[in-house]
């Protein structure tokens, strides 16, 4: 293929509809719209969700619970990620950011204790699970909540 052998997929352009242009372009006086109606009208249509005043959906289905506006999120890091440092490595959140293990720091970093912990690290994040800290230190690495 070469440049001038490129041209658009089938059917990925189209062409601008002219509306309201003559009878002959058959896109004439009602414009497409049909004729009267809700839709017919400008400005006419309905908000999103509206169902012809039937009971809405949002409406119908029970509303349950509370989410706090002030939920604080963490970026979950499990143990047997942290198997690929090398022995001695101090974890930083920023080094897991670096390294690719967390996308988005979001509120911080809290360590998990899914898998096990084979290196000798130290840790250093913004919370431990109580069974997250107890592996760390039986591997002989050491944990620190910053």
């Amino acid at each position: 293929m070469k440049l001038h052998e490129l041209k658009p997929a089938e059917g990925s352009r189209h062409t601008r509809k002219r509306v309201g242009r003559g009878t002959g372009s058959g896109l004439g006086k009602t414009s497409g719209r049909g004729h009267k109606g809700q839709n017919a009208r400008s400005g006419g249509g309905v908000r999103p969700g509206f169902e012809g005043g039937q009971n809405p959906i949002y409406r119908r289905l029970p509303k349950r619970g509370f989410t706090s506006p002030n939920r604080v999120e963490y970026a979950v890091v499990n143990l047997d990620t942290l198997n690929r440092f090398e022995d001695g490595t101090v974890v930083t959140p920023e080094l897991l950011v670096e390294t690719g293990v967390v996308k988005n720091l979001k509120a911080g970093v809290k360590v998990l204790a899914n898998g096990e912990l084979t290196k000798k690290l130290t840790i250093k994040a913004h919370k431990f699970s109580q069974s997250a800290q107890e592996k760390i230190t039986a591997a002989g690495g050491a944990t620190e909540v910053i």
